[in-house]
Parts: C-alpha cells; sequence; structure tokens
C-alpha cells in the first residue's frame, strides 16, 4: 500500500487514476525529468537519473493497477482463479504474491500477517483465497514463467 501512495503522489494523482490521466502525467513528469535535459557533471543529472527510473517505474506498476487494465485482463484472471491451482506463495509486509499452476504470478496489496496465516493454514488454499483474497484485495499481475511464455 506505501508503494502505492507513493507513485500516486509523484503522478499527483487520486482515488482510481485512469490510464489517460497516468499518461498525461507520466509525459510530463518524463519531460521534467528527462537525464538528457541536464549536462555531463551537472549535479541534477545524476538525480534526474534516478527520477526518471522511478517515473517509469511507477508508470508500469500503475498502469497494471489501473480499472481499465484490470477489466482488460479480467478474462485471464478469472480463468487463472478458477481453473489453476497455487504453486507458490510469499508473504512480506502487506504484500501476498502468488503464483498459480499456470505460471501467473499475481501481488495482493494490504493482505495483513492474520489473514495471511489463516491463508498459509487452510486446508483448502483456494477456496480460501477465491472467498477472502483474491476478489477482495488491489491486486496487479506481476509476471508470467518464462516456461509458459514460450509455450
Amino acid at each position: 500500500m506505501k508503494r502505492i501512495k507513493e507513485y500516486k503522489k509523484l503522478f499527483n494523482v487520486e482515488g482510481e487514476p485512469t490510464l489517460k490521466e497516468l499518461k498525461t502525467s507520466y509525459r510530463n513528469l518524463v519531460k521534467e525529468w528527462h537525464p538528457d535535459k541536464f549536462q555531463e557533471g551537472d549535479e541534477k543529472a545524476a538525480e534526474a537519473e534516478l527520477i526518471s527510473r522511478k517515473i517509469i517505474d511507477g508508470y508500469h506498476f500503475l498502469v497494471s493497477m489501473a480499472q481499465e487494465t484490470i477489466e482488460a485482463n479480467l478474462p485471464e484472471y478469472t480463468a487463472t482463479i478458477n481453473e489453476s491451482g497455487i504453486a507458490d506463495y510469499d508473504h512480506k509486509g502487506l504484500l501476498l504474491t502468488v503464483t498459480f499452476m499456470d505460471g501467473n504470478t499475481y501481488e495482493y496489496f494490504g493482505v495483513n500477517r492474520g489473514l495471511f496465516l489463516k491463508f498459509n493454514n487452510s486446508d483448502k488454499q483456494m477456496r480460501f483465497g477465491k472467498r477472502n483474497i483474491f476478489q477482495s484485495f488491489p491486486y496487479r499481475k506481476a509476471k508470467k514463467e518464462a516456461q509458459e511464455a514460450q509455450a
């Protein structure tokens, strides 16, 4: 959640930003902080390099969580959570990362330790996840395993 708030603050957006808002803000930030705008050796050149990387990372992160992106990928997500089992999972802070048998990995934000422990100790993790996590928390697709992508 901290990461989401940090990127929204960087892009000066609130609530559920649209892809259009993100793109406009992204373009303006890149124009302002592009490293080529500064002379080599200038103090701001190194800062611009770091900030531009953060802008690019933030843009990709927020786009992956935007409502339009979620809606466009909903059929694939629904198939994954309904037809695939859980291959692996990891919990760190309030972030639950779940890798499914079909190779898709999703990150769920705001999953507290208590809920994770219930998920971890459940004898039917997929069922517990569907009922309590997969549709209840903000999520984004993190990656798809390279093996699956080549198939």
